[in-house]
């Protein structure tokens, strides 16, 4: 059994995890901790508040004490809201406090990119414009090129939490461009984890989402590879049958 352990602020999306541990079909169990929201806001001191050290370090013991192979904070506002090197000093930092190999949803955009061969992306975020922007810096950072950023101007992770398969679409639609390689919906607020195999095959490319690429980096971290095709392409690169 290989136990995968993430950090998830508040209560939007997280049932996204159960369904994917369901979708992959293997001995694997993803373990999640609510970490404490502070102010449920997209704005920058909030973010910075939500993703410090202490609240994360909050979480890791019962993480610790299930088991876990990693742990990711499953947040990709409040990580790349610190900065490429913010971002990674926040997770040495919780790295240290678990014991364990660490990473966080904005690293896992970025490292999932890269192992699709992926250089030039478009962003459907749901965060307001500013906030939007910034995590554009992060994949620039990080040596991807960001053809277009969409942002749909929501403050809380609440309201994102309560939208469906429709608005899911629409911002998809509406964030997508011809030049894109692939496409990115960057919060794990928001429910994508029954969508993607439909997303791809309507955009024609692969689509990354926020606790997609979450669960990937983590079974990274703890050196599994699973083919799951239902997860989207990024998930299709392994061999069928795993040895």
């Amino acid at each position: 059994m290989t136990a995968l352990g993430f950090l998830y602020p508040g209560h939007s999306a997280e049932d996204d995890y159960p369904r994917i541990e369901q979708l992959l079909g293997s001995d694997i169990r993803l373990d999640v901790v609510h970490t404490d929201i502070g102010t449920d806001a997209h704005r920058v001191d909030a973010l910075l508040e939500m993703g410090a050290a202490d609240r994360l370090a909050a979480g890791v013991e019962e993480l610790r004490m299930g088991g876990a192979d990693s742990v990711v904070w499953a947040c990709t506002s409040g990580s790349f809201v610190y900065g490429w090197e913010g971002a990674h000093e926040q997770v040495r930092s919780l790295a240290f406090a678990a014991g364990l190999p660490a990473s966080s949803t904005s690293f896992a955009f970025v490292h999932a990119l890269r192992e699709l061969g992926v250089r030039t992306v478009a962003v459907g975020a749901t965060y307001p414009e500013d906030v939007a922007g910034l995590f554009a810096d992060f994949l620039r950072a990080g040596g991807m090129e960001v053809t277009s950023v969409r942002g749909a101007g929501i403050i809380t992770a609440a309201e994102v939490g309560t939208w469906g398969e429709a608005e899911v679409f629409k911002l998809a639609r509406a964030a997508d461009r011809p030049d894109a390689q692939a496409l990115l919906l960057p919060d794990t607020a928001l429910h994508t984890a029954a969508h993607i195999p439909a997303l791809e095959k309507e955009l024609g490319k692969p689509v990354l989402t926020a606790n997609q690429v979450t669960v990937w980096e983590a079974l990274r971290l703890a050196d599994r590879r699973v083919n799951a095709p239902t997860l989207g392409a990024l998930f299709s690169r392994e061999p069928l049958v795993q040895v």
